[in-house]
């Protein structure tokens, strides 16, 4: 049929074809459709029409040569009725001088308008319909067998531009599938990570926080923490108008379904009759997906992702199997953290109570025996009855009772040494040392070195890292006294580089520290260092003696306190 058509209408059909083969998007492409038609033709109108699912109506409808107002006015655009429906019936060519005129017309609607002549095409894409193209109201009089040959021969580039299109869009799609699933792959390998060098539950939950929304491209995401009949928001990232530590109910809504059957639920629609089961989770938001964080068995929580940014704001099944295996690797992180959490504070406890215990038994042993004591002393003066009894043993009460109020002074001050607040660890620490030389006999070697500024307003560091200063050098000295059966040991405190660096080195006895040992004394400053962002090492063996190793970060603190003490 080609041999018939003039060389512009040639011309211009294989400059259309490439321009078509190269577009990708299916809305430009059939705009560049429908305008070419209307030049090979002379139509006024053109449309193209696509065939649903079934090949039974028109899904869509796209028109070219009708202006935005009218378009508005005509309102519902055609199902495929009437004259168009004869080509979704029979899909071959039309070509009519006066559409009234055809059996199946059911004329126009109100603000339509005016079309006679008709000229149609059917789009075959691998031998089945996709759509239709419609043209009317050719300049001049009717559509002829040149503009039917032209409309048949683009109709033909148009079904190879759309399948390549639709073939792009698939691998397209694929690729963001594939794309999405090495995201979830990292992230899911990074809270695998997690697990074995992360132990802080609030960084494990902030972390799985922000990879979790960014695998599902969502606009806030919570993690909600099952505490009894409550959650608790653990973390939240994006969006979110509720803040880590808030309480929610669960009883009667969405979250205790979830918590219940260990399923997925995802909502299209939170604006209508299911918001009240999300309750606060609900507000402002368009779509939800809940996801259950379950480990062996038992529900931690649950993953509560709001708002898809990339077409959405629905989630989808994607979005869903990967949110699932996620989940998997982050209920093992938080249940990890949990865990250490849970032991740490155990062994707090245990190390307060051996702390207790030990205050218990140096009362007991010191101050309650000689108080028993002074009262003994007291009751045989009084049973004796003459003055001079009285005197001596009134004599030897204020020396005991002096002796007691040195030892109280000396237990008040090792619980809080009030050097430490008022002149700051260097003289806390020379009176610790002195006082441990003192009951002990130790040779103590100290040297401090903390960079105070000089002058009239010196800088201290914060509290929190002078305590830690002076209660690391004390539990050493403690463990030394106690334990080690050490004849020497060698303290240094040195600040560089922002960081206060504590080594204290004994020749006693030395243990094995894979093996557990060193007690509750060791745990307790393990404890004090991570509180400050520290670390703490410990090098002994059995006979070799130990050294105690920690680092720290140091801020100081503005202080208006002169520097009075300079240590030896």
């Amino acid at each position: 049929m080609v041999e018939g058509l003039d060389e512009r209408r040639l011309r211009t059909l294989l400059n259309v074809g490439r321009g078509l083969v190269s577009q990708f998007d299916q809305e430009p492409l059939l705009r560049r459709v429908l305008d070419a038609a209307r030049e090979l033709t002379g139509a006024r109108y053109a449309a193209v029409g696509v065939l649903d699912g079934d090949r039974r109506e028109l899904e869509r409808f796209l028109v070219s040569g009708i202006d935005d107002e009218t378009h508005r006015a005509i309102g519902e655009l055609p199902k495929g009725r009437g004259i168009l429906g004869e080509l979704i019936r029979e899909p071959k060519p039309l070509r009519l001088s006066d559409i009234s005129g055809h059996p199946r017309s059911y004329g126009f609607p109100p603000a339509h308008p005016p079309m006679k002549t008709f000229l149609g095409a059917p789009i075959m894409i691998r031998g089945e319909a996709w759509g239709n193209i419609y043209l009317t109201e050719k300049e001049g009089g009717e559509f002829d067998e040149l503009d039917e040959e032209s409309l048949v021969v683009l109709a033909g580039w148009a079904a190879i531009a759309i399948d390549n299109a639709r073939l792009y869009e698939r691998v397209d799609s694929r690729r963001d599938e594939l794309e999405r699933a090495v995201r979830g792959l990292e992230a899911t390998t990074a809270i695998a990570r997690a697990v074995g060098g992360e132990t802080d539950l609030g960084r494990v939950l902030e972390m799985v926080a922000k990879r979790g929304r960014a695998l599902v491209e969502a606009r806030s995401l919570l993690i909600l923490l099952r505490d009894g009949d409550e959650l608790v928001v653990g973390a939240s990232a994006g969006e979110a108008d509720t803040a880590a530590g808030e309480r929610l109910l669960s009883k009667g809504t969405l979250t205790e379904r979830v918590l219940s059957s260990g399923h997925v639920e995802r909502l299209a629609d939170t604006t209508g009759k299911v918001r009240p089961q999300l309750g606060p989770l609900g507000k402002g938001a368009q779509a939800t997906m809940l996801v259950p964080l379950t480990f062996r068995g038992r529900t931690l929580g649950v993953l509560v992702a709001r708002d898809r940014l990339a077409h959405g704001p629905e989630f989808g099944e994607e979005d869903e199997r990967l949110m699932r295996a996620f989940a998997a690797s982050a209920a093992t992180a938080v249940a990890t953290a949990q865990t250490v959490e849970a032991d740490q504070l155990r062994r707090s406890v245990n190390a307060a109570e051996e702390e207790r215990g030990r205050w218990a038994r140096e009362l007991h042993d010191e101050t309650l025996q000689g108080l028993g004591a002074l009262q003994v002393l007291m009751d045989s003066a009084l049973r004796v009855g003459t003055p001079d009894a009285a005197q001596q043993a009134t004599q030897q009460a204020v020396g005991q009772i002096r002796e007691q109020i040195e030892k109280l002074q000396a237990l008040i001050t090792e619980l809080r040494p009030a050097a430490l607040d008022a002149l700051g660890p260097e003289p806390a620490l020379a009176s610790l040392v002195e006082r441990a030389r003192a009951l002990h006999g130790l040779s103590i070697d100290l040297s401090v070195d903390l960079d105070y500024e000089k002058g009239r307003h010196p800088t201290r560091h914060v509290p929190e890292v002078e305590s830690t200063v002076y209660r690391i050098v004390q539990e050493a000295l403690t463990n030394v006294t106690k334990h080690a059966r050490a004849e020497h040991i060698s303290i240094d405190v040195v600040e560089a580089d922002g960081h206060v660096r504590i080594e204290a080195r004994d020749d006693g006895e030395g243990f094995d520290p894979s093996g557990g040992a060193g007690g509750f004394g060791l745990i307790g400053m393990r404890e004090r260092v991570d509180l400050v962002g520290g670390t703490l090492t410990i090098d002994s063996a059995k006979g070799a003696g130990t050294t105690v190793r920690a680092k720290f970060p140091a801020p100081h603190r503005p202080t208006e306190e002169p520097r009075t003490f300079q240590t030896a």
